[in-house]
């Protein structure tokens, strides 16, 4: 008798692990499935939530404004992403190819002339000599200087092309996703609420905080890095425009790529500023060299005004998360890292002010929970 009851034991587990092991393969199919469907629009969605999150603020404000007209506000808001992102791309396309056809007809008439290099150009470092060399043969002879430099000019112009592309296509995920954040903004209440579920299912009490955290340190990010990047780009395009200086457009873009990526902008504005001195007066010259150095070190002042702000978490960690994550997973990465590393901050804080589990401790739990 007991070793027809251990058998059908035996039987009934073995059933039950086949249901389970069912259930799960059944689940994970379903699961890759979504995956695969969705994959296309995830990027544009995490874009869409992190647009939502750091221009909420701006939407309450111009809902107020308009007499809580949710409906007209996100239409504005749309509208004016848009245009921030289509106008200065029309601006800097008109730039860059007014210049390329400058050049090609330049090239095809042989009327383009490079200006030749001024003394100080030797005295730059490592690379004076050379760039000298080079710049005065291209200002003497430009066809030769072309025809010995072809294979690195063909590279360059390809890479130059190919990011191009690569910068229309992130334009256009841009705009979808503005699209997008107006709905998450139009039903910004249920959003939350549903997110705060889900955390709250996933990590228990501190889920709806930790939701709530990581929209600060959106916004933090948004305005620390993103907004000190943009400020620093729209003053160096000021600067280059007064100065005179060909393709402002495009260098300023390239400062707010510099910028992004937590490097100086100098690294643009410098050479240019070198470039300068050898076409403009000393006095000049030695103006745009000092503007561009006060745009390059404007972000040891606006960043501690905007990094971090409103977030229980140091500056420093917020900032190693939007570095180390956007070295990781590009642009994106600056917020996902520093919401990861903000949030892995405080786990490690509550972790370490917690009181440790003694032995007396250990045993009037013990107690309690056999009561």
């Amino acid at each position: 008798m007991s070793l027809n009851n251990e058998v059908t034991e035996n039987q009934v587990f073995v059933r039950r692990m086949m249901d389970v092991a069912i259930s799960i393969g059944i689940i994970f199919i379903l699961v890759s499935w979504c995956y695969l469907i969705l994959t296309p629009f995830i990027l544009p969605v995490i874009w869409a939530v992190i647009i939502a999150v750091a221009i909420y603020p701006v939407y309450l404000k111009l809902k107020t404004a308009l007499g809580n007209r949710a409906g007209l506000s996100a239409a504005i808001i749309v509208l004016s992403g848009i245009a921030i992102i289509i106008v200065p791309t029309i601006m800097m396309s008109g730039s860059v190819i007014e210049s390329i056809q400058y050049i090609s007809t330049g090239l095809e008439e042989n009327t383009l002339a490079v200006p030749p290099p001024g003394e100080q150009v030797k005295e730059w470092p490592l690379l004076g000599e050379r760039i000298y060399e080079v710049w005065f043969s291209a200002s003497q002879n430009l066809e030769s200087v072309i025809k010995q430099y072809s294979a690195e000019i063909k590279t360059v112009g390809g890479s130059f092309f190919s990011a191009a592309a690569g910068i229309g296509g992130s334009i256009l995920q841009f705009i979808i996703s503005i699209f997008i954040s107006a709905a998450f903004l139009l039903n910004a209440e249920k959003s939350h609420a549903a997110l705060g579920a889900m955390a709250t299912r996933l990590m228990g009490e501190r889920g709806v905080a930790t939701i709530d955290m990581s929209a600060k340190t959106i916004l933090s990010v948004a305005q620390g890095v993103l907004g000190v990047a943009i400020i620093q780009s729209i003053l160096s395009g000021v600067g280059l425009m007064v100065a005179g200086i060909p393709g402002a457009g495009l260098w300023a873009l390239l400062v707010l790529l510099v910028a992004i990526v937590q490097l100086p902008p100098i690294l643009i504005l410098g050479p240019i500023a070198a470039y300068a001195f050898s076409i403009m007066g000393t006095v000049p010259a030695s103006i745009f060299l000092v503007w561009s150095i006060i745009v390059s070190m404007s972000d040891a002042i606006l960043k501690p005004m905007f990094l971090g702000r409103g977030v229980d978490v140091p500056m420093l960690v917020i900032l190693l998360g939007a570095i180390g994550g956007m070295m990781a997973a590009g642009i994106i990465g600056l917020f996902i890292g520093a919401i990861i590393l903000a949030i892995s901050w405080q786990l490690l804080i509550e972790w370490l002010t917690q009181e440790p589990l003694s032995a007396s401790n250990a045993e009037g739990t013990s107690e309690k929970e056999s009561v």
